[in-house]
């Protein structure tokens, strides 16, 4: 009896080896090619990319963050707070949340870091909802009622601003020009979705009109290496293209449109959809792990609400008699100026240092003769102008924000191969993004998102299910390079998408 326990034991031990040595290598290190690859396999340069195409290939440190032991611990930590829970805490890391919120997690929205998933239904906490509401009036303004980013959760006895059981998304099918037939008989199936919200479910006065659109979170990895693209070369770039006679969000290029800094330097947007962000520093990151959240710092020591959110609560009888404050103090308390900091400096530098610090997936199977050919069909069509595939880094030396100026990675004089021109075209789809103008998003690695993130869904909202949807909504500048995809060959169509799945 004491043998078979003692077998037993032996047995359980080695398989939980096995289970250990598993977990390890699809979420250790990047392994490094055993020998020099073409240049265009380093998708974020020698600086900037890792050689993992496991499920984990997105959440990787970049060469720099893993040569230094500082920068890597400052990683951790700060990927610790992405993927954990903020909480309505008064003490620890992770607290602050509220009193209203979009999430209570990075995570949630960015599921193995990168884009999220489409979704039949608005529920925040529902893991891979990456939906920001985006309500605006007839002239595509955000209304004054909600903040840009509306919150569905609320700290009790606070309400959110919308309650979410009164959102609703409903797909509907699009029938385009084509039929949806390519011309050797091929079908395929376009869906985009029509969201509405209910008038009761607003905690808030509701505008007389509103309308309301999806947008999905971006994945995440490489920022830090989009951020290094030098600003003149971007400025270059939508020189170029006008030159070719697109048509392009010109009030962008204004330079008194340009994105202020804390310094007072100002930079062309070149993050989210809308170009609203010129620097990574001040970007989406930044910005998120706070208007997300919630959760002040000492640089945002006030709320992410709206002054009609703060006068509807303090108007509500009930938060007034929980919190035993009258409407006045209520007010006070949620458009304060000068509210206790949740997140320390120290923190917020690290979750930076992680932030910038993601690398790229490496290229893959470039050589095979299937993608060499779809890469030959992706530039005769066109789609190498709106989709540029590559870039070279600057100097990359920010100063704008001296919280994190050069405390964070840097990667300079890097080609880099992102397969985006950073600009706003239109594609002219049924129930566009807001204001029809959106930015091209980088390919660098999509092809792995299935595996990442467990769905593989493209555009803006997420209407694309695959690569052949996500071609055939391409309309305005996109639509001769659409064009030429729809007639080539079902074989050289099949090549293309698996160069796009290589990238």
């Amino acid at each position: 009896m004491k043998k078979e326990k003692l077998y037993l034991s032996a047995l359980i031990l080695l398989l939980l080896s096995f289970l250990t040595v598993g977990c390890e290598d699809d979420n250790g290190k990047s392994e490094l090619p055993e020998k020099e690859l073409p240049e265009e396999y380093y998708t974020g340069g020698k600086l900037g990319t890792a050689f993992n195409s496991t499920a984990f290939a997105y959440e990787q440190p970049t060469p720099v963050v893993e040569e230094s032991p500082e920068l890597l611990l400052q990683f951790k930590r700060g990927e610790d707070l992405f993927e954990h829970d903020f909480t309505t805490n008064t003490e620890g890391v992770r607290r602050g949340l509220g009193p209203v919120s979009v999430r209570n997690s990075c995570l949630t929205c960015h599921p193995g870091y990168g884009h999220g998933k489409r979704m039949d239904r608005y529920r925040s906490k529902d893991f891979g909802n990456s939906y920001l509401l985006v309500v605006t009036d007839a002239n595509d303004a955000y209304i004054s009622q909600l903040t840009g980013m509306p919150q569905t959760q609320a700290v009790a006895p606070y309400l959110p601003p919308i309650d979410e059981s009164g959102i609703h998304i409903e797909w509907k099918n699009h029938t385009d020009e084509y039929g949806n037939t390519f011309p050797d008989g091929e079908t395929y199936s376009l869906i985009y979705p029509e969201v509405t919200i209910d008038r009761s479910a607003f905690n808030v006065p509701a505008p007389d009109f509103y309308k309301v659109r999806l947008e999905a979170t971006i994945g995440i990895y490489g920022t830090g290496l989009i951020d290094a693209i030098p600003d003149d070369s971007i400025i270059a770039q939508y020189q170029y293209e006008k030159s070719l006679g697109f048509t392009l969000n010109d009030a962008k290029y204004l330079p008194e449109n340009f994105i202020r800094e804390a310094d007072g330097t100002a930079h062309p947007g070149r993050y989210t959809y809308g170009l609203t962000r010129g620097t990574l520093q001040n970007g989406p990151g930044a910005n998120a792990i706070w208007n997300i959240t919630n959760v002040t710092r000492s640089d945002r020591r006030y709320h992410y609400i709206t002054t009609a959110y703060a006068t509807a609560m303090s108007q509500n009888t009930n938060i007034q008699e929980t919190l035993g404050k009258t409407g006045q103090e209520i007010y006070d308390d949620l458009m304060s100026k000068n509210l206790p900091v949740e997140m320390s400096d120290k923190d917020y530098i690290d979750f930076m240092v992680w932030h910038r610090g993601l690398a790229v997936p490496a290229a893959r199977n470039l050589d095979d003769p299937v993608v060499k050919k779809g890469k030959e069909k992706f530039y005769e069509a066109g789609c190498a102008v709106c989709h540029r595939p590559s870039w070279t880094t600057g100097a990359d030396n920010y100063s704008g924000d001296p919280m994190v100026a050069g405390k964070l990675p840097s990667y300079p004089n890097q080609k880099i191969w992102p397969y985006s021109d950073f600009l706003q075209h239109r594609l002219n789809m049924a129930n566009d993004i807001r204001t029809g103008w959106c930015r091209t998003t980088p390919l660098w690695g999509r092809g792995l998102s299935e595996k990442c993130t467990g769905a593989g869904d493209h555009l803006h909202d997420m209407r694309a299910r695959n690569y052949t949807e996500a071609i055939m909504w391409h309309g305005g500048d996109a639509q001769l390079a659409k064009e030429k995809y729809r007639r080539l060959s079902k074989e050289d169509r099949i090549a293309l998408i698996k160069f796009l799945e290589a990238v």
